[in-house]
C-alpha cells in the first residue's frame, strides 16, 4: 500500500500500517554509550572530575583528540537538501530520512559512526563556513545531495580549508562503483577498457566524476552529454566545470545530441533520468554495455537494454548488477579514518575501484560484474586498499 502524503489544508493522514512509515517512526538511529555509568566511580571517570584530565591533555596536545574521543571514527553526513535522491530540492528537514539512512549504512557496512547534519542554508560561502566551524568534532565529512554546480566548489574549498577527508559521495561514490563494474564488464567479455568508447548521459555531479575517473582508468574515449547534447571544447555555453571536462574527454570530437554520440558507442552510462529512445540504443556497437542508473526509472529499461547489450546494470536492487554507492563509501571512509588521512586522493579512489572489482573477479558473469552490497568481503577489501593507497600517496598520519 502506498503512503498518503500529508497536506496541511486537508484531513489526509499517513497510513498507520504502511511499512515504510512504520520503520521510520521515531527515526532510524540513536546514540549509545560505549562505557558504563553504573555508579559514582564510573561517573567520576566518564565525566567530572576525571574528564578534566583528558581535556587538559588534549589542550596541550591537540592530536590526542583522535585517541581519547570518537572524532577519529565519526563522519558528518552533510546536506542542504537541494538534490535529494530523485526528489530534487526538497529542503533540509525532508532530507533527514535519507541522511539517517546514510548514517546507518556507514555503521552497518563500514563500522564507521556518522551523524546526519541538514543545513538551513544553500549559499556556497555559508555552507563552507558552517562545515569548517563544525569540523573539530569529526574525522571526515561526507557531502550528500547538494546540487551541481555548487557541490564542486563546496568540496574543493572545504578540502583546501580542512585537513580531514572531504568526500562528495554523489560524485565519487558513483564514479568508483561504475568504474569497477566497467572493468569487470570488459573482463568478462574479453575486452580491455582502453578499447572502449563510452557515452555518459548527465553532466551533473555524478556524470562529471565518472568521466574523470574513466579517463584516469584509461578508457579509450568518453563523451559527456547534457541537456544540449555533447559537451565539447569550444561550445559557447559551458560552465567552468564542463569546460574542464571537455578538455580531457571526447577525443573523437563529437558534436550533436546524445543519440548522435551513441552511434557506434561501446558503453552507455546514464546518470540523468529521462528515457533514451530504443532506436538510439539500437545504433550502439554490438555487445555494448548499458549502465542505466537513474532511479526509480532507468534511462533504458533492462528489457530493452538486453536486446542490444552484453552487460546491463542499473541503480535498482531488483535487477542484476546494481550500481550502489554503499559498495564504496563505508570502506573508503573506514580506510581513510584508519590511517587518519588528511584527504581522499584520486589514487585512493582508483584503489577502491580496483579492490571492489577484484572481490568478484573469479566469479564474473554478465549478470555479476559487481558484488552485492551484502557481500561481506566488500568493506574489508575497500578499507585495506584505501588505507594502503593513502600511505603510498603521503596523506596518511598513521
Amino acid at each position: 500500500m502506498a503512503a498518503e502524503i500529508i497536506h496541511p489544508n486537508t484531513e489526509d493522514t499517513v497510513d498507520p500500517v504502511d511499512a515504510v512509515f512504520a520503520l521510520h517512526r521515531g527515526g532510524k538511529m540513536e546514540v549509545r554509550a560505549t562505557v558504563p555509568v553504573r555508579d559514582a566511580d564510573d561517573l567520576s571517570l566518564a565525566y567530572t572530575p576525571g574528564v578534566a584530565r583528558v581535556c587538559t591533555a588534549i589542550a596541550e596536545q591537540p592530536e590526542l583528540v583522535n585517541d581519547y574521543t570518537w572524532k577519529s571514527n565519526v563522519v558528518a553526513v552533510v546536506t542542504d537538501g537541494t538534490a535529494v535522491l530523485g526528489l530534487g530540492d526538497i529542503g533540509p528537514e525532508a532530507s533527514l530520512p535519507v541522511m539517517e539512512g546514510k548514517a546507518i549504512l556507514f555503521k552497518q557496512f563500514g563500522g564507521v559512526d556518522a551523524v546526519p547534519i541538514a543545513l538551513a542554508c544553500t549559499g556556497v560561502d555559508e555552507i563552507v563556513e558552517t562545515v569548517v566551524r563544525l569540523a573539530p568534532s569529526f574525522g571526515g565529512v561526507n557531502l550528500e545531495d547538494i546540487s551541481a554546480p555548487r557541490c564542486f566548489e563546496i568540496e574543493r574549498r572545504l578540502q583546501e580549508a580542512l585537513d580531514i577527508p572531504i568526500f562528495h559521495d554523489d560524485q565519487h561514490g558513483t564514479a568508483i562503483v561504475s568504474t569497477a563494474a566497467l572493468w569487470n564488464a570488459a573482463k568478462v567479455t574479453g575486452r580491455e577498457i582502453g578499447d572502449l568508447r563510452a557515452v555518459i548521459s548527465g553532466a551533473g555531479a555524478a556524470g562529471i566524476a565518472i568521466a574523470k575517473m574513466l579517463v584516469a582508468a584509461g578508457i579509450g574515449d568518453v563523451s559527456v552529454c547534457d541537456r544540449r547534447g555533447v559537451v565539447y571544447e569550444g561550445r559557447g555555453d559551458l560552465t567552468d566545470v564542463k569546460a574542464e571536462i571537455a578538455a580531457v574527454t571526447n577525443k573523437a570530437g563529437l558534436k550533436g545530441s546524445l543519440a548522435d554520440a551513441l552511434a557506434g558507442a561501446d558503453v552507455f552510462i546514464g546518470v540523468s533520468g529521462g528515457t533514451v529512445p530504443e532506436e538510439a540504443v539500437a545504433t550502439m556497437a554490438e555487445g555494448c554495455f548499458i549502465f542505466a542508473m537513474a532511479n526509480p526509472n532507468p534511462e533504458i529499461h533492462p528489457e530493452i537494454a538486453h536486446k542490444y547489450a552484453s552487460v546491463v546494470a542499473t541503480g535498482r536492487s531488483d535487477f542484476p548488477n546494481q550500481i550502489n554507492n554503499v559498495l564504496a563509501f563505508p570502506g573508503i571512509f573506514a580506510g581513510a579514518l584508519q590511517v587518519r588521512a588528511t584527504r581522499i586522493t584520486e589514487g585512493m579512489k582508483l584503489a577502491a575501484a580496483q579492490a571492489l572489482a577484484a572481490v568478484v573477479a573469479d566469479e564474473l558473469t554478465p549478470q555479476k560484474v559487481i558484488p552485492s552490497p551484502f557481500d561481506e568481503r566488500v568493506a574489508p577489501a575497500v578499507t585495506k586498499a584505501v588505507a594502503e593507497a593513502a600511505r603510498r600517496e603521503g596523506v596518511a598520519k598513521l
